[in-house]
């Protein structure tokens, strides 16, 4: 039995932090034109990711658009789903527009 809920975790963890929630977000911040490079979210693993942004951008989510994630850049994946992805590509394209750096 404990083999099973394994394998079942195994295939959830696969499907929904490394397959969907970070290609949702990719596609996400490729279509809605956000600057830079975002190939490295869909290389990391594990159930968070480091974006790139710097703090001020960070606070800038956080204060203006209530996306949440540590002023070190790092974003919890579980978070992101197909139908916010859209939502948090837009906030990061307006934090790193407009955020302004201490």
């Amino acid at each position: 039995k404990q083999w099973y809920h394994r394998r079942v975790r195994k295939q959830w963890y696969q499907r929904r932090v490394r397959g969907r929630s970070r290609s949702c977000l990719h596609t996400a911040l490729k279509t809605c034109n956000v600057p830079g490079s975002w190939d490295h979210i869909l290389s990391q693993n594990g159930m968070f990711s480091y974006t790139g942004l710097t703090k001020a951008q960070c606070e800038h989510l956080i204060e203006t658009h209530h996306v949440y994630l540590l002023k070190s850049g790092r974003i919890s994946m579980c978070g992101v789903t197909p139908e916010n992805a859209k939502y948090v590509a837009n906030a990061m394209k307006d934090a790193i527009l407009n955020a302004k750096e201490n």
